[in-house]
């Protein structure tokens, strides 16, 4: 008997990720299907305004798109709740998500760079994003290990799939940024601990994401390459 949820994805898309990591909090059960990037079926295009993933079929006949979206959604039809009841402290998890964009589009950038001299540029701006994180991080006045302390949240899962990306990135050439933030080299490595986090993708998840990278021919899957033809 099929699943009343499906997600359709890319093997490696962090923001399908995002909605899989929540389905999985919510102990949902729910059914994937890989399309390829570089042909996506007429179906799929049908159901993604913008022809991107991910896309959660609901009973088969409703498809909802963004994954944000798709959080908020299963927040609302599942327990656990992963927003905090409280609405001014909800409206700010809410306003971190839309921070998330900026965030993800600079580890992205590092990742995807096409040298090692683009990627130490790109590096430069991560910061920005890291100092400000880190202030939220202080500013809630506990330890964490969490966004919002001792409960995990939907931020939680906006973050974590960039956060194991960039500790990849990290395992590969390191950066040596995240641990002047020591709040937030904590999170993260909350995030890394946590079972949702690894549930949500395929099986060998980083060896599929440097394969990724070497098809795409970035630099970082150069040294992947080079590696392997050391062993």
């Amino acid at each position: 008997m099929a699943n009343d949820f499906k997600l359709v994805s890319f093997k490696t898309c962090p923001w399908v990720q995002r909605a899989a990591i929540a389905l999985r909090e919510k102990n949902i059960d729910y059914d994937i299907e890989y399309i390829d990037r570089n042909n996506r079926p007429d179906w799929f295009l049908a159901i993604s305004p913008h022809s991107k993933v991910p896309v959660l079929r609901v009973c088969g006949n409703e498809s909802l798109f963004e994954s944000c979206a798709i959080a908020e959604y299963l927040d609302e039809v599942a327990e656990p709740q992963l927003h905090p009841q409280d609405l001014i402290a909800k409206a700010k998890n809410r306003a971190w998500t839309d921070f998330l964009p900026g965030f993800a589009n600079a580890i992205s950038r590092v990742a995807y760079s096409d040298n090692e001299e683009a990627l130490k540029e790109n590096a430069k701006v991560l910061p920005k994003g890291f100092e400000k994180l880190e202030g939220a991080l202080e500013k809630r006045g506990n330890d964490g290990p969490y966004f919002n302390g001792p409960d995990y949240s939907l931020v939680d899962c906006g973050y974590a799939p960039f956060l194991q990306r960039y500790t990849f990135v990290d395992n590969l050439y390191p950066l040596g940024v995240i641990e002047q933030y020591p709040l937030l080299t904590k999170w993260r490595e909350a995030m890394m601990a946590r079972e949702s986090t690894h549930s949500s993708t395929v099986a060998n998840f980083e060896i599929e994401w440097q394969q990724n990278l070497i098809a795409r021919g970035r630099w970082l899957g150069s040294l992947v390459k080079n590696a392997a033809a050391a062993e």
